[in-house]
């Protein structure tokens, strides 16, 4: 069973999560929030392949020791999927340089991004390690019927799917053009 590590997993990326385990990896789910990662688990149609990992991914310390812990409790992380928020700015490089450091293979980093992100400003200010295969996934938005919305968590998690399958160093889910037709 081969190990995978989702940030935000609980959440829009919930679905994404289940097919991982679908998959038959065994997945680690950083989250913060107990009740949301207990659904989660609940949902699983094999719960016991979910390991919860509850963390305030802005504290470094305590990120970089639960990650230490799941590599050593689950294995090598073959497969991050990261949602981050802004103020997590220092949790990529640290998991990061964990993985990497515990890893003898190759790994991919499926680094989610919001639809206002300057792709290539974000790939130059991340610094990737070597034997990680960085790849980008950006949300953007749906036009129908002259107006737009914003994705929901189920087509969040099958543009995710989609491009794990693909692996393409750049998947965009959605549109994110026209930009003033943005919600």
């Amino acid at each position: 069973m081969e190990h995978a590590l989702v940030i935000g997993g609980t959440g829009m990326l919930s679905g994404a999560t289940h097919w991982l385990v679908q998959q038959n990896y065994r997945v680690s789910v950083i989250a913060r929030n107990w009740g949301r990662m207990k659904r989660l688990i609940d949902q699983s149609e094999k719960p016991s392949a979910i390991t919860p990992v509850l963390v305030d991914y802005c504290n470094v310390t305590d990120l970089r020791s639960e990650i230490k812990r799941i590599i050593h409790e689950n294995g090598e992380i073959k497969l991050v999927v990261a949602w981050i928020h802004s103020i997590g700015k220092n949790a990529l490089p640290i998991i990061a340089e964990v993985i990497s450091k515990n890893s003898k293979n190759k790994w991919r980093l499926f680094h989610v991004l919001g639809s206002s992100i300057d792709l290539k400003k974000t790939v130059r200010d991340v610094d990737i390690p070597s034997g990680c295969r960085y790849r980008q996934i950006q949300l953007g938005f749906v036009i129908e019927n002259d107006h737009s919305r914003w994705l929901n968590h189920k087509e969040i998690s099958h543009g995710i799917i989609d491009c794990i399958q693909k692996d393409a160093p750049l998947h965009i889910i959605g549109t994110v053009e026209p930009w003033n037709l943005r919600p």
